[in-house]
C-alpha cells in the first residue's frame, strides 16, 4: 500500500473497473484505505463536541 491517500482522493467508477479488470489488488487497497480515511473523518468531525460561549 503506498502513502500517497490524495491520489485516490475521489476515484471515478471507471477508474476501480479497470483495478478490478487488471486484478491490482494493492491499487484497490489504496483506494479502500482511502475512502475509509476520509469515512472516518468525517464522522470525527461530526462527533466533535462544537464549543458553545
Amino acid at each position: 500500500m503506498s502513502n500517497d491517500l490524495e491520489r485516490y482522493s475521489d476515484p471515478d467508477n471507471a477508474t476501480v473497473a479497470l483495478f478490478l479488470m487488471e486484478n491490482d489488488a494493492d491499487e484497490l487497497t489504496d483506494i479502500l484505505v482511502a475512502a475509509l480515511d476520509e469515512a472516518f473523518r468525517i464522522l470525527d468531525d461530526e462527533s466533535s463536541p462544537a464549543t458553545v460561549h
